[in-house]
Order: C-alpha cells, then structure tokens, then sequence
C-alpha cells in the first residue's frame, strides 16, 4: 500500500472509531476472530493498493533472504500486538499516559528524524488521536497542549515534532511498548518456518 491507511471497528454505542493508523507498506491480515466489530481498512489519504495470490507471494519469498520474510511477517502481527497491549494496559493507565503511548507508537511508524526531535510526517487530527485513545476531542487538545508546557513536543505548523526519547524516558514501563513489541516479534516464528510461506 502506499499512502496511509486506518483501521476502523463498531464500538459498543455502534459508532465506527478509528482503532489503527496504517504507514505506507504491507497491510496487516484480519484474523478471523475480530470478525464480530465489523473491521474495516479504509483510506486515510491519497492510498494505492495492490493485492498479490499466495501463490504468487510465495514464489517472490521462495528465493528470498530470510529478513525479508521476517520484515513482512513482523509487520503483520505488530498492528495486532499493539492493540492486544492497548486493551490489556490502557485499563490502568490514565489518559495523559495513554495520549503518550500513542504518540510514541505514530513516530515510531510516521516519525522523520531531524535535529529537533521526531517530526510526524503526516497531520493527523485530534479527533484521530481521540478514537485511538478513546476519548473526546477536546481532552486530547487539552493533554496536547500540557505535552507542549511539558516540553515534550513542539509544532510544526499543522504537524507535531515530538521528543520521542525524552517522552518515553518519562512514561517509565508503559513506555516501551514498542521495544516490547519488536523484541516478542523477533521470536514469535519457529526458525524451519522463516524462510517460506505457505497459503
């Protein structure tokens, strides 16, 4: 895919939200289980996609070295592993360090480094960083705005330029969901299976 994506599902009032932001790349797979809130991936911005059979997929990877197929298999699950850790996690945390996770997990997919610090390449609205953290808009204004006061961002403009290192020195445990992440990933797929897919 190129262009940004989103994930959207029915929450309990029926309402569709906004539960994943999507980088240019591989779209992750629905597992059958999620089926009952109705997911959905819908275009964010300006998007193209293109879809390829197992059959052909299979033939590409065959030949291929094996970070290539771990690139792709990590990016298929990392969507699932966050929002696992956001159900389970975000229940006892409040919403400044929810607001938190969240901005680290969009530099770590959107995120251009430059000497200030990690600008988000994309604009995106308070209402989208509210479906993410299920809250109201004008409360994610408002932790935004105390994020500033705190020095843990800057604006660009329309864009935020966060200081991704200091933020998530301060967020203590919780903040290294993305590390957690990358570290279970690195060993979810038996080593005999690294090297192939099959449909």
């Amino acid at each position: 895919m190129r262009g940004v994506a989103r994930i959207t599902c029915l929450n309990a009032h029926e309402d569709r939200v906004t539960v994943a932001l999507l980088a240019p790349g591989p779209i992750p797979e629905f597992p059958s289980l999620v089926s009952r809130s109705d997911f959905q991936c819908e275009a964010y911005s300006d998007c193209r996609v293109g879809s390829l059979g197992w059959a052909d997929f299979n033939r590409i990877l065959w030949n291929s070295s094996e970070s290539a197929f771990k690139a792709f298999h990590e990016n298929d699950l990392k969507l699932w592993y966050r929002l696992l850790l956001r159900s389970s996690s975000f229940f006892n945390l409040g919403l400044h360090e929810r607001v938190g996770m969240t901005l680290l997990e969009l530099c770590s997919d959107f995120g251009i480094e430059d000497a200030r610090g990690t600008l988000l390449g994309v604009s995106f609205s308070h209402q989208d960083i509210a479906s993410l953290v299920g809250a109201s808009r004008p409360r994610i204004t408002e932790h935004l705005a105390q994020f500033e006061r705190e020095h843990f961002l800057i604006r660009d403009g329309r864009h935020l330029v966060v200081f991704a290192d200091k933020l998530n020195a301060s967020m203590g445990t919780h903040a290294h969901s993305e590390r957690y992440i990358r570290d279970r990933l690195a060993n979810t797929m038996p080593k005999e299976n690294r090297t192939h897919v099959t449909a």
